[in-house]
């Protein structure tokens, strides 16, 4: 069975969804749309895909499209969304599924009102490294997780465009850079409800826009706008007492770092940036090192194995496995930090 696939929003990112999924024998892209026309039409004759358009509700009342992937600036990702599971098709969105707690709500709602999957892009749950700590997480080779410490630095790291722009992005690095290693951590604790959060964010430095002779990713949005923080710091509390600690930049005074880390009773294990294990044996300390094709983050491979999954959910094979549920979780923990550093103060979060 081929799945077709229409790609809405041909930015960046979306590049990688279209080489996946031309990559996969059980997908063929029928149509790709952007409201820069000329954009998507290059788009277009660059991957070879026949159909070009700039109207969303051209794709979604096609009935020969069965899937979209949605690859729009935040602020649309849950109209969008929305509107294409209503239309009766299945939605890879690319996070964070939505800038607030209620968009997230109303796509919970309506996944169980249509009945469509909807799949949120968490790719970093994907690559080989974090699908072998998975398996070593599932087998309770660390016993209960009861710590985890994440890390997304940039020196110099504001993609400037929309990114900088709250009121499409919804906020900074948080939001954009924070939003894969949250995710990844709760995911790979085990999915617990958050209880309340404790945040703080910094902008004093901006888009570092002086900065010469570094070579970065550049969005293509041409707005200059930059109202989002330089900086985030939080601590997410969860039902049962574990703990997750979270710093993610755009602009800070240090080295470019990444780490994921989570912490058990019986051993731990370091995600990013390469594949770790630490255990005890015998009154012994080990430290394993796993022997698999990458130890850090694979792009590639983890973008295949995020479309490869997407299908065969498409395909009714499988059950959605980062379903709205999990957006709506993250909303509330990205809005309790944001609330928080607002605030000055810890803030509860209700289900």
């Amino acid at each position: 069975m081929t799945t077709r696939i229409a790609v809405i929003g041909v930015g960046t990112i979306a590049q990688e969804h279209i080489k996946a999924y031309q990559q996969n024998p059980g997908a063929e892209v029928v149509a790709l749309c952007d409201i820069d026309i000329e954009r998507v039409k290059q788009r277009a004759e660059q991957f070879g895909v026949q159909r070009a358009t700039g109207d969303v509700a051209e794709i979604l009342s096609d009935s020969e499209i069965d899937a979209v992937s949605i690859c729009v600036p935040n602020n649309l990702h849950a109209e969008i969304a929305e509107a294409a599971l209503r239309a009766g098709k299945d939605v890879l969105v690319e996070k964070p599924m939505s800038t607030s707690v209620a968009e997230a709500e109303a796509l919970v709602k309506a996944t169980t009102e249509t009945g469509q999957a909807l799949q949120i892009g968490y790719v970093r749950r994907y690559a080989p490294n974090a699908l072998v700590a998975k398996r070593f997480l599932d087998e309770d080779e660390f016993g209960r997780i009861y710590a985890a410490r994440t890390t997304i630095l940039r020196t110099a790291g504001n993609p400037g465009g929309w990114f900088g722009d709250k009121d499409v992005a919804g906020g900074g690095p948080l939001i954009d850079l924070g939003v894969h290693v949250v995710d990844l951590c709760w995911y790979l604790m085990g999915q617990p409800a958050a209880v309340a959060v404790s945040g703080a964010t910094f902008d004093p430095i901006g888009a570092r826009d002086n900065i010469q002779n570094l070579s970065r990713y550049r969005a293509a949005s041409p707005t200059r706008v930059n109202n989002v923080e330089d900086y985030a710091t939080a601590q997410i509390r969860f039902d049962g007492g574990a703990v997750l600690n979270v710093d993610v930049s755009y602009s800070l005074h240090t080295r470019n770092e990444t780490a994921v880390q989570l912490f058990g009773e019986k051993g731990g294990v370091e995600i990013e940036p390469a594949l770790h294990m630490v255990t005890e044996r015998h009154d012994t300390l080990l430290h394993i090192e796993p022997q698999i094709d990458s130890l850090g983050f694979d792009f590639t491979v983890g973008f295949a194995n995020q479309i490869e999954n997407f299908l065969r959910i498409c395909r009714r094979e499988i059950p959605a496995d980062a379903p709205a549920e999990h957006g709506l979780e993250m909303a509330r923990m990205l809005t309790a930090i944001y609330e928080s550093a607002t605030t000055g103060s810890e803030v509860k979060i209700t289900h």
